[in-house]
């Protein structure tokens, strides 16, 4: 064995560190709620979720035709979904936009009481209690919220709580020129 051989032996686990060590560090510094998704701009799922309850009416994919539609997926037990909730409701009142409900893996009785609580934003809330549905959209967690165009196809997807600061900067203008 040559002389440079056997030392590159001996540096060869260091190198392979510092290189795990550098995708790594790049890793820590992308921001999480940007995970991609092979769905924008391609139709929703086809899908037909029964009502929350007999308070609501049921949701499909059928639904999301014909207008610009937020579709957000929650549930009652679900922390951040309180937290964006409040914004939900100044959505729904202003009426520039259906936004329907997707009721992730949940009690009925406890979504239906959460509701009741905090009040309800949504022109129809689908049941998704195995998470097909949300499987098939690509959910990864909630809350998570699309914006689905007049033709049914997803534009957006946001992962988390919406903040002010997400609608008035991201989905908002989205919303403004899909209406275009």
């Amino acid at each position: 064995m040559y002389f440079g051989q056997r030392y590159f032996v001996y540096l060869l686990p260091a190198i392979v560190f510092v290189i795990l060590t550098g995708f790594l560090l790049r890793g820590l510094s992308l921001d999480p709620s940007l995970v991609p998704t092979a769905l924008i701009d391609k139709p929703v799922p086809s899908f037909d979720l029964n009502a929350l309850d007999n308070r609501s009416d049921p949701l499909s994919s059928q639904d999301l035709q014909g207008r610009v539609a937020l579709v957000n997926v929650f549930s009652s037990w679900c922390g951040p979904c309180r937290i964006e909730h409040p914004l939900l409701l100044k959505i729904a009142e202003r009426g520039d936009v259906a936004l329907h409900g997707i009721n992730y893996k949940d009690d009925p009785v406890a979504a239906r009481d959460w509701l009741d609580e905090l009040g309800n934003p949504f022109e129809r809330i689908g049941a998704d209690r195995d998470g097909r549905v949300s499987i098939d959209l690509g959910v990864y967690g909630v809350p998570e919220t699309f914006l689905v165009d007049g033709d049914g196809r997803i534009r957006y997807k946001h992962i988390g709580p919406i903040s002010d600061d997400d609608w008035n900067t991201h989905i908002w203008p989205l919303i403004r020129a899909l209406h275009q």
